[in-house]
């Protein structure tokens, strides 16, 4: 729990410092993303945040993490790891990004992809877990944190793990 708190504190943190220290570089953290797709990324963003909070309510209150475990035999653990991975490393896009834009440099800008890297595939780690949980929670909160963590994956990994990158002008 401390890890989730801490770590939202922190990602909440970057973007506030980052839109209130350099409001002028708004624009360019989209990079190359075309006008006609910002409405898919917002909503895109806008739903990845409601579905967070669906699969993580799931891992940390109807989850018993004595008598959990996951298919290559971790146990709820796994869970620290994973959300550490993914909040870090979001927590890391804003600054590197303003750094990327402000001062660019190939150090930055593999700082920026392996970073968003670790976020998708911590993203697609969450995907598997939830799959994978054995004993299996029951009822439509499973459903919704399952349908939540592909959506969260599908952005982390596809659309700001690839799409954003291939866009971003170096």
């Amino acid at each position: 729990m401390v890890i989730i708190v801490l770590g939202g504190i922190a990602v909440l943190g970057s973007y506030a410092v980052g839109a209130i220290n350099h409001p002028s570089k708004a624009s360019a953290l989209w990079g190359g993303v075309p006008q006609h797709l910002l409405p898919v990324y917002t909503v895109s963003m806008l739903v990845s945040a409601l579905s967070y909070f669906f699969f993580t309510y799931l891992v940390l209150f109807r989850l018993d993490p004595n008598h959990v475990s996951l298919l290559w035999g971790a146990d709820y653990r796994a869970f620290f790891v994973i959300y550490a991975v993914m909040l870090i490393g979001s927590s890391l896009w804003m600054p590197l990004t303003i750094r990327m834009v402000s001062d660019p440099s190939p150090f930055i800008w593999l700082s920026i992809r392996v970073t968003l890297g670790l976020v998708g595939l911590a993203s697609a780690a969450i995907v598997i877990s939830l799959l994978t949980l054995s004993p299996r929670p029951q009822g439509w909160l499973y459903a919704v944190a399952i349908v939540g963590s592909v959506i969260y994956c599908f952005h982390c990994a596809v659309l700001d793990g690839l799409v954003w990158p291939a866009l971003f002008p170096r």
